[in-house]
């Protein structure tokens, strides 16, 4: 089977054996194993411990990104938190969906050949 892109697998959830919608359980969860062809996900995720340096990454960025949005248009505090609350909530989900995928289909295709 040919892989989808990185970003539609991690998007949609892919499974890395049959494409099946069936990798996470919730927004940024891993499933333990596809619910279609019964590959067992717990096994493939081991081993992915970068991802606290990468929520690390991704919230310096975001302070960043928010100290110079407050600088440059100084918006009242409750718009601040209206605006870079579901920024920082889409953007660590989104995050952790495409590095869990990238990491699960690592994996698999080191395991598969």
């Amino acid at each position: 089977m040919a892989h989808p892109s990185l970003f539609r697998a991690a998007l949609s959830g892919l499974c890395p054996r049959c494409g099946a919608r069936t990798l996470f359980v919730a927004p940024a969860g891993l499933a333990d194993q596809c619910g279609h062809c019964g590959l067992d996900l717990i096994n493939l995720q081991r081993g992915g411990r970068f991802v606290g340096v990468l929520t690390a990454l991704l919230a310096l960025v975001l302070i960043l990104a928010a100290l110079g949005v407050d600088e440059w248009l100084r918006p009242p505090l409750w718009a601040s938190f209206l605006f870079w609350g579901p920024v920082t909530v889409g953007s660590v989900i989104v995050a952790l969906r495409f590095y869990k995928t990238m990491w699960v289909y690592h994996q698999y295709e080191e395991r598969e050949a």
